[in-house]
């Protein structure tokens, strides 16, 4: 992994790069409401994929050709509009295909080409990308697993989990739910070492996080 990445970056700020044997990642900030977009390129065939193209078409475009050709495909990880305000200018610009969770994609602006499941494959050149539902913040919110050959495993959560709890559920049903399956699909199946990438602000790892899920179930957020 890249010593100097941090995760920490600003809207209106530079992208901060971790660059793995298989897999460039890039993360930037954009808007108003400080959402994260994250471009996946595979180190062997330059091939990428943005992860929410949220907003601030400009810097997306900027991104979206960093290092490579425009990416092939543009990953929404739920519903919400803050997600997905310039996922059509950006689409247009790459030329590139639309996936979503299966259960949100009747909610996006643009059609979406593939509607993704729980434990579903998708790649990106010859990086393998596993694909979690984590039901609860939104019916169809997923979060993307790429697991390095040759270092620890990167997921990119969505608004699902943060550092210091899950994301908003608007039910006590819809609460247990989402931290159910970050329970059972998360904590249960990876590592602490694992690194991953909120849909908004600092990134953690599942170690710095698992202490204190007991606490997240029994305050109800």
């Amino acid at each position: 992994m890249s010593d100097s990445y941090t995760g920490q970056v600003e809207v209106g700020g530079p992208m901060d790069v971790r660059r793995l044997p298989g897999l460039t990642i890039a993360k930037l900030a954009v808007g108003g409401m400080n959402n994260n977009a994250y471009l996946l390129r595979c180190t062997q065939t330059d091939e990428g994929l943005l992860i929410d193209a949220a907003n601030e078409a400009d810097r997306l475009r900027e991104l979206v050709v960093f290092e490579g050709d425009p990416v092939s495909a543009v990953l929404t990880t739920h519903r919400h509009a803050d997600h997905w305000q310039a996922l059509a200018e950006t689409v247009d610009f790459a030329g590139a295909a639309v996936y979503a969770g299966a259960d949100d994609a009747d909610e996006l602006p643009v059609a979406v080409d593939e509607r993704l499941q729980h434990g579903e494959e998708i790649t990106v050149g010859d990086a393998s990308l596993s694909i979690i539902g984590l039901r609860g913040h939104t019916p169809g919110s997923i979060a993307v697993l790429y697991r390095d050959p040759e270092g620890v495993p990167h997921l990119f959560t969505g608004d699902s989990l943060f550092p210091g709890g899950v994301g908003r559920t608007l039910s006590p049903e819809s609460f247990r739910s989402l931290i159910d399956d970050v329970e059972t699909r998360l904590f249960a199946e990876l590592p602490d070492e694992t690194w991953f990438y909120p849909g908004h602000g600092n990134d953690s790892t599942l170690g710095a996080e698992r202490p204190h899920l007991a606490e997240w179930r029994q305050r109800g957020w």
